[in-house]
């Protein structure tokens, strides 16, 4: 996004990935493998791209205050802390309340309580979802097989697939600086 407000695209222009480009009022974008959406300034959203599983059919919802993309999903989270979907959804989301923030992973779906609290759904497989223990979390990320979580102290938690170095986070500290607490 430009200082001016104005959005910045790329993306598979074949199927309307980029296809916000240009536009204003729009305040944060969230891109996933096939779509992007974008929060707008009055608190609703826009997608464009493959809206093969609905992912892009956000136009009905309100109040939203972030929005996350993730391969053939779409996340919201209203103003009142409870949580919108669509598309191919990996796992149920309409349950969650009390909720400041969410991430969308390639399979799974997390969120960020109010009271430091994760909550996660979608596919467990790799332990991506193994959440459920974590307190004082300030910041959650969701990958394309694992989750991350900023604790307030500056440590980082990680759950799921190892591979690679994705979840090695032991001994990180001081992390999160510039993260609103």
């Amino acid at each position: 996004m430009r200082g001016d407000g104005t959005v910045l695209t790329a993306g598979r222009t074949a199927e309307g990935q980029g296809a916000l480009g240009g536009r204003t009022g729009i305040r944060t974008v969230a891109c996933g493998d096939w779509h992007t959406v974008g929060l707008c300034d009055d608190g609703t959203a826009v997608a464009t791209g493959n809206d093969r599983y609905g992912q892009c059919a956000v136009t009905t919802w309100r109040d939203l205050v972030a929005v996350a993309a993730g391969h053939l999903h779409t996340v919201g989270l209203l103003a009142d802390g409870t949580v919108v979907a669509a598309g191919r959804l990996p796992g149920d989301v309409g349950g969650w309340r009390g909720v400041v923030a969410v991430s969308a992973g390639s399979a799974h779906t997390v969120a960020l309580r109010a009271d430091g609290t994760v909550l996660a759904t979608g596919d467990p497989g790799h332990g991506r979802c193994e959440v459920g223990g974590w307190r004082g979390v300030v910041a959650v990320a969701a990958g394309s097989e694992h989750t991350l979580g900023l604790r307030a102290d500056g440590t980082v938690l990680a759950a799921g697939n190892r591979a690679g170095g994705r979840c090695d986070v032991a001994g990180w500290t001081g992390a999160g600086r510039g993260v609103d607490r």
